[in-house]
């Protein structure tokens, strides 16, 4: 199968990227980091989540963080929702696309959103009925699809079977991720065909985490298999909190890189998004996790 001619990149770190910061990020950051990354030419910023704070006080702020960011016409800024009344706060915020989060592990299930994968598909019904009634899009995400840090590997059937009942659901795209970075090349083809027997290709997405340092393989190779949308997180921010270990998303400077060298377009211009990470890595002290980004900070020669 050809590369497509497009990549839609569907950026994660304001979300998945600093939840996991122990220190609380500032609100004027969070606002200017997703300024930045809309400026850089992004189409998709997931911004905030609208999970109770003692379950993850990074996000806190996320109605202010949705009243302070200027949006551009043409830009998404979906935010996470476990459940209805995370929903209706995230709407009542502005919200106007919205991620609910299931997994392909039961045990991974319970440990995340404290319920079984049954019980979360009841969940997500009720907000895809509220959705769609408010004309709000929501996007649904399935956790470990490569791997789990309970269960070990996962049935490409399993994976499937969770991505089929969210589209029938209606959610608009399902993103398959790997949350423990534990993918290689060909799992990630025959999960990705496994999914895409129940869920047509063009509504799927991939997100993966670079644990092992096999992220930008297994995004060539699912792209090799007609997935056209790709998660990332600028300065490879994130990790998954419930999955020790979990080294953070591909990061989108990275993933930009190839895909520019590939001749694949995405609209995003390189320079602004890295100005974005290493905006955000030094106001967290330490050195942007972009291999790109640090290339060029090192006076790499430009290509």
């Amino acid at each position: 199968m050809r590369l497509p001619k497009f990549v839609k990149i569907v950026e994660v770190g304001p979300r998945d990227g600093l939840q996991k910061e122990r220190l609380i990020v500032p609100l004027d950051v969070k606002i200017e980091l997703i300024d930045r990354l809309t400026a850089a030419g992004l189409a998709s910023i997931e911004s905030t989540s609208f999970v109770s704070p003692k379950w993850m006080p990074q996000m806190a702020d996320n109605a202010q963080v949705m009243a302070g960011i200027r949006r551009r016409p043409g830009v998404s800024y979906p935010v996470l929702v476990p459940n209805l009344q995370g929903f209706e706060a995230a709407v009542a915020a502005g919200a106007t696309e919205v991620a609910v989060f299931g997994a392909a592990s039961e045990t991974f299930s319970q440990k995340n959103i404290n319920c079984s994968i049954e019980q979360s598909i009841e969940r997500f019904a009720k907000v895809t009925k509220a959705a769609a009634k408010r004309g709000v899009k929501v996007r649904g995400a399935v956790s470990c699809a490569l791997g789990c840090p309970y269960e070990g590997e996962i049935a490409p059937a399993a994976v499937a079977d969770v991505a089929a009942r969210m589209f029938a659901l209606g959610c608009y795209e399902i993103f398959l991720g790997d949350t423990i970075g534990v993918g290689t090349p060909g799992k990630a083809q025959a999960m990705a065909d496994a999914v895409a027997d129940k869920v047509p290709r063009e509504k799927l997405a991939v997100h993966f985490h670079d644990t092992y340092g096999q992220a930008l393989a297994n995004i060539l190779a699912v792209l090799e298999r007609g997935i056209s949308v790709i998660d990332s997180s600028v300065a490879g921010l994130g990790g998954c909190p419930y999955a020790t270990g979990a080294a953070g998303n591909v990061a989108s400077e990275d993933l930009l890189y190839m895909l520019n060298g590939l001749g694949i377009e995405t609209g995003v211009d390189l320079d602004l998004l890295i100005e974005a990470g290493n905006y955000i890595s030094e106001i967290l002290g330490r050195p942007s996790g972009s291999r790109v980004a640090r290339a060029r900070g090192a006076g790499s020669a430009r290509f």
